[in-house]
């Protein structure tokens, strides 16, 4: 039976359907994860999420938005093989001219507790 259109529904207008919810499980699906991590990230308000009694629901939109949230972008553009040589190298070279403590910081030694049967006079 083809589904009619119901007047005052929200995405309705103009004799589209109803709007599709998704469960946590189907999400999770999509995602190639655990349907407890999609609930907990909603639980959480990490991710956006329509509650429908007490079940989480999802929309094709909530779904787009959830990939961006978690979406890793590059920080800055690497420009060929001797870039990234640069910058793979660069951590080792200044990790050995530069002293193992920071400028400025203190130096004190740490101190050993004394034995826990010492403390309270226990004999082993």
């Amino acid at each position: 039976m083809p589904s009619t259109p119901t007047p005052g529904l929200p995405g309705t207008e103009g004799g589209t359907s109803l709007l599709r919810l998704y469960r946590p499980e189907e999400i999770a699906e999509v995602l190639g994860c655990s349907a407890w991590w999609v609930k907990d990230r909603a639980r959480r308000r990490l991710v956006p999420y329509t509650r429908v009694g007490r079940a989480y629901r999802f929309t094709a939109g909530h779904l787009a938005e959830i990939v961006r949230l978690y979406e890793e972008r590059p920080t800055r553009a690497a420009q060929g093989v001797a870039a990234v040589a640069a910058l793979v190298s660069a951590p080792t070279a200044q990790a050995a001219t530069q002293p193992r403590r920071a400028l400025g910081a203190p130096t004190s030694r740490l101190r050993a507790r004394p034995p826990r049967r010492t403390q309270y006079d226990a004999v082993a």
